[in-house]
């Protein structure tokens, strides 16, 4: 990547640490930190031990603070500020909360960092959630068409509003690179090794797919967290994506 926020990431894998408890959280991020490029924590990690789950995090790696920020500006943008002090270095926000939304979100996360004197954080819209297929975004969601459309739409609708790129399942990350370009970032959940079940994912990949299809970052939880050996799990999913990179 070209721009100086993305290299606090050491390597396009991010763990989910999808724990109740900040010291298991705590214990696997110091266990797989020499593997992984940054950790996630999203709404079960900070509804359980609070905003300082993020600072715990993040002084053993960068910290992807996954809330899926969704309501009027002035709150997300609150909520943005707040998660930079904390020292959070990518943050997302969801691209149907429409463009005010989302720039309120991207302008105040990048004026905290320069008050506190701190990185920018990577600045993400939320497409369409991993597990929802079309069945569900048709009938339950209730937008027409097929998700690939909107995500795109969605992923466009970020980019004019300033933000830095979109969390997106793998079967849209080719078209929206098509559609937003090289630099625009994309991350990718719903990775999951050929040898494990889906889960509650529907639209997933390996790593080695989310890669060539164009992925930046791939958030995996589950295969690792849930492996009886997560450091060896985390490892092999960073061979998967190291070999694909010296290609």
């Amino acid at each position: 990547m070209k721009n100086t926020k993305y290299t606090a990431f050491k390597n396009p894998l991010i763990v989910a640490l999808d724990t109740d408890s900040a010291e298991s959280a705590l214990s696997l991020a110091k266990s797989l930190s020499p593997f992984a490029g940054g950790f996630k924590v999203g709404l079960q990690l900070y509804t359980s031990a609070g905003p300082a789950a993020v600072r715990l995090i993040a002084e053993q790696a960068p910290v992807f603070a996954d809330l899926k920020l969704h309501d009027i500006p002035n709150t997300v943008a609150a909520a943005a500020a707040a998660l930079v002090r904390w020292g959070a270095s990518m943050i997302n926000v969801h691209a149907a909360g429409g463009s005010e939304m989302m720039r309120a979100a991207a302008c105040a996360a990048r004026e905290e960092a320069g008050k506190k004197n701190l990185p920018e954080p990577v600045l993400l819209a939320v497409t369409v959630l991993t597990s929802i297929d079309r069945e569900i975004f048709n009938r339950e969601v209730g937008l027409p068409g097929e998700i690939v459309e909107k995500a795109v739409a969605w992923a466009c609708l970020a980019k004019e509003a300033g933000l830095d790129g979109v969390v997106a399942s793998p079967r849209e990350v080719s078209a929206i690179r098509e559609a937003c370009g090289r630099d625009f970032v994309i991350v990718t959940p719903g990775i999951r090794p050929h040898h494990r079940v889906q889960d509650d994912q529907k639209r997933t990949a390996t790593p080695r797919q989310a890669m060539e299809l164009g992925s930046d970052f791939l958030v995996v939880g589950r295969p690792i967290t849930s492996a009886p050996d997560p450091v060896r799990a985390a490892v092999a999913i960073r061979e998967e994506i190291i070999s694909f990179c010296r290609q």
